[in-house]
């Protein structure tokens, strides 16, 4: 898949923004003290699996399909992506139609 240099730089942007949280955590900067303070040495390896899937431009009205619907309902978009995750869950879309 070739990437466009826009969506290169919103990918640097959105490592850079997990790395500062990641960073700035107080809690995962305990974590670790505790275990260097148990004679250790900590190798924090992160691996995140990050999707991208182009909208058509018929996607971009999506508000004004949502203020449409009756109150109380929500409309779903499910991708192909979307029902082989559920199905790895053992979950079907006939399941969640019937809640």
């Amino acid at each position: 898949m070739q990437l466009d240099d826009n969506l290169k730089q919103l990918m640097k942007e959105l490592g850079a923004a997990i790395n500062d949280a990641l960073s700035d955590s107080e809690e995962i900067s305990e974590a670790i003290q505790n275990v260097r303070n148990a004679g250790y040495d900590v190798f924090l390896v992160l691996e995140a699996t990050i999707g991208f899937n182009k909208r058509s431009k018929t996607d971009g009205g999506e508000e004004a399909g949502v203020n449409s619907l009756k109150s109380g309902e929500m409309k779903l978009k499910v991708t192909a992506q979307d029902l082989k995750f559920l199905r790895s869950l053992k979950i079907s879309i006939e399941d969640l139609d019937q809640q």
